[in-house]
């Protein structure tokens, strides 16, 4: 029997603090054709940007040996706590990648090399699923003919064929994208990927056979349900999925910033080639 007392601190709880659940939900904004209106734009939250599986907190992405135990890379100790790791839950449904062993490895070797591999400190283009869970937000355009997604980060954008073009033509950083209607559900099919995007900042990457099947299911006005199943049988032993929410930026001034950081790495990759080479 459950004592009268914990009973009446219950129903104060969802009487103060109602389920989430139902905040999140209520009319969906429909376009004339009754299919969800998800223009806008939207974010998503939490850590996954780092490490899309379930890891610690930890001082920093980069290493060097120790005295005793690895220490922070000399490039980020001077960044003290911004250059470190906040721990996450994790996007990927099951906890864990499955990797094929030497993608595994591979993976390993990435982590070991972050500051030298990682595409996104070149601001090379982020790659789908990627971009859709960078710590910057993406405006989706959509209208009953065309749907168009473009990114913050890097000036990224996407076309979303509504009407299959074919194979892709040519292998690039975002991919080709197909876009289909199941009930109130968007899929996006995207394929013609190069192999050269990663996850996140961990390592985690893919080959250029790599097909993401993207889901976008809003739960409310201001709440899309993100899933994301990746097959690439090159890299993984089986098709896996990753999933979290994005939410509408609300404010009424919100729109997209300008993060074209090609400039802002010249510094990074061509500074070698000053005729004069700055100090150390």
């Amino acid at each position: 029997m459950v004592p009268p007392r914990l009973c009446l601190s219950v129903a104060v709880l969802l009487l103060c603090f109602p389920f989430a659940g139902n905040a999140q939900r209520g009319a969906i904004p429909r376009t004339a054709s009754g299919k969800p209106d998800m223009n806008g734009i939207w974010q998503a939250l939490g850590n996954a940007h780092y490490d899309i599986e379930p890891h610690a907190a930890s001082a920093a992405m980069a290493w060097r040996p120790g005295p005793v135990v690895p220490v922070p890379a000399k490039e980020v100790v001077a960044l003290g706590a911004v250059g470190a790791v906040p721990s996450g839950q994790g996007i990927v449904v099951g906890g864990q990648i499955p990797y094929r062993p030497e993608a595994l490895a591979k993976k390993r070797e990435n982590q070991e090399h972050w500051l030298e591999r990682d595409p996104e400190i070149k601001c090379y283009l982020p790659g789908i699923p990627r971009a859709t869970y960078m710590p910057l937000p993406f405006q989706i355009f959509q209208s009953e003919r065309a749907t168009f997604m473009a990114y913050e980060y890097a000036g990224a954008v996407r076309n979303i064929y509504l009407k299959d073009p074919g194979p892709p033509q040519i292998d690039t950083w975002m991919g080709q994208s197909v876009g289909t209607w199941a009930a109130d559900t968007l899929v996006v099919t995207t394929t013609g990927f190069n192999a050269e995007t990663w996850f996140d900042r961990a390592g985690n990457h893919h080959s250029e056979a790599m097909k993401v099947v993207e889901r976008f299911n809003m739960l409310g006005p201001d709440h899309i349900q993100y899933e994301a199943t990746i097959e690439d049988s090159l890299t993984f032993t089986r098709p896996w999925t990753i999933r979290l929410p994005l939410y509408r930026l609300v404010n009424p001034d919100a729109r997209l910033g300008q993060f074209k950081c090609a400039e802002f790495v010249e510094e990074l990759m061509y500074g070698h080639l000053r005729k004069v080479p700055l100090k150390p």
